[in-house]
């Protein structure tokens, strides 16, 4: 199976996610991330780090307000536009502020709200806006009651290309990995008892950067919440962190990439479970 033009076209340029403290969660970010904070109002907050944007918002704790995903030019985000409304996907108005005229979003399934456009010059993945710790915003990751709904909406709907599978053995689906690129996932979904989102994650390239950024959470007394190991799908080394509101970071390394391969199905055992039900596999 070949990537297409929409499937290789795009990655993950920004996340915002609500919280009752927003100016308490973009310093977390700051201090243990590497980043600087722009305050828009006192219910916005925007961080900014090589390659990597976070966005604070005022609402609810630990609930995605939208995501962003930038292409790589006009002709690929207008390919993304045409299959979605081809495929009945209504289109809404984006309110990612980082993406030129043109933008669009979507709501998918659950009602995660994931804007596409082309990123603005001045946020451009290709310009890092100051020197730092290297660590992409990377990819992002749901639970749902819906797996298959997920599955739908994501691959058959927009046309991300389907990189892994987790299965239980019975067969249902346990975890659904997806790409828009040539990393192994940029958005994926567990299988949950709840809704929303599971972590996000920063593509940190090396254990060495990895470490950079463990030397700068101890610095200030957080705690690993998970980690360091390898994952099974993807092949990645990882250690996660939580931070103020609940919400899971990873920080990822050696991320596989894929071109042209079948979709591969990782069985899930109960040996293979973390304390959270997601498959480890390897380590």
């Amino acid at each position: 199976m070949s990537h297409n033009a929409v499937q290789a076209g795009a990655y993950l340029h920004h996340v915002a996610f609500e919280s009752s403290d927003p100016e308490r969660l973009a310093k977390f970010y700051s201090d243990n991330m590497d980043m600087d904070v722009e305050r828009i109002s006192g219910t916005e907050y925007r961080c900014h780090g090589p390659m990597r944007r976070f966005v604070a918002v005022k609402g609810e704790d630990r609930k995605l307000a939208y995501a962003g995903l930038a292409y790589r030019n006009a002709d690929v985000l207008a390919a993304q536009r045409a299959l979605a409304v081809s495929n009945g996907v209504e289109i809404l108005e984006s309110v990612s502020p980082y993406f030129e005229d043109g933008a669009f979003a979507v709501r998918d399934n659950d009602g995660h709200l994931i804007c596409f456009g082309l990123a603005s010059q001045r946020t451009t993945a290709y310009l890092p806006e100051r020197e730092g710790i290297h660590g992409p915003t990377q990819h992002l990751t749901f639970a749902t009651r819906n797996l298959q709904g997920f599955k739908e909406f994501y691959v058959d709907k927009l046309g991300f290309f389907l990189s892994d599978r987790v299965l239980h053995e019975d067969g249902q689906l346990a975890t659904v990995f997806t790409t828009t690129n040539h990393e192994h996932h940029t958005i994926a979904c567990f299988l949950s008892e709840r809704t929303g989102v599971d972590h996000h994650s920063y593509e940190a390239g090396s254990f060495e950067n990895i470490k950079k950024f463990c030397d700068r959470f101890a610095g200030n007394d957080v705690l690993l919440t998970w980690g360091p190991g390898r994952h099974g799908p993807g092949n990645n080394l990882f250690v996660f962190y939580t931070d103020p509101d609940g919400n899971w970071i990873e920080i990822s390394g050696e991320l596989e990439t894929i071109y042209d391969r079948e979709v591969i199905d990782w069985p899930q055992h109960p040996r293979t479970l973390n304390k959270w039900g997601r498959a480890i596999l390897r380590s």
